[in-house]
């Protein structure tokens, strides 16, 4: 394939788009972020990469603690929005219908909609420019109940999930192999 050099940058597609709870009950925000992911198994930790200058910065910060919802078909206009709105000047959870829901492990609320949320605390926070990356330890996984099934397994491939490319929203596609299918022996 012939290639021409574009330009430097991020171009790392595609990725999830989530919507980060954060504060508490009486005061929180969502923040959408599409630069997060995960650092590791042993212990389980997960990374948002945060502008310092977005409202939701600093009560991370303070709180220490954050729930990443993943978001899917149904949530994707409350993702946009959520990532163009700041929470200095509207309660997102109201102006989206967005129902605060009570986690095992953290203070602040998980969107109820969303069909995961991941308890984060906040283990350590890189200043690495633009953004600073908050890496966090995975306290709890909260799974929809309708996802799972009566083997108590978990079929992330009914929730629609969404990704973010190069300024679009996209549905996740069909499935198109499975890990270790390349070396499979053929029966």
């Amino acid at each position: 394939m012939d290639k021409e050099i574009w330009k430097e940058g991020t171009f790392i597609y595609p990725i999830p788009a989530v919507m980060v709870s954060c504060g508490d009950f009486e005061k929180s925000n969502i923040i959408t972020v599409a630069w997060t992911g995960i650092i590791n198994t042993n212990p389980a930790m997960c990374y948002i990469s945060v502008r310092p200058e977005r409202y939701s910065y600093n009560i991370i910060k303070e709180n220490g603690e954050f729930a990443i919802n993943l978001t899917n078909e149904d949530l994707v206009f409350q993702t946009d929005w959520c990532g163009v709105k700041s929470g200095a000047n509207v309660d997102k959870f109201k102006q989206m219908n967005l129902t605060k829901q009570k986690g095992k492990f953290i203070k602040c609320p998980l969107i109820g909609e969303s069909p995961v949320s991941i308890e984060c605390r906040v283990k350590e926070i890189r200043e690495l420019g633009s953004h600073h990356m908050i890496m966090a330890e995975v306290l709890s996984i909260d799974a929809a109940k309708k996802y799972i099934d009566k083997k108590g397994a978990f079929d992330i491939t009914k929730c629609n999930l969404i990704a973010y490319a190069n300024g679009k929203y996209f549905t996740l596609g069909e499935q198109i192999g499975k890990f270790g299918f390349s070396v499979t022996k053929k029966v």
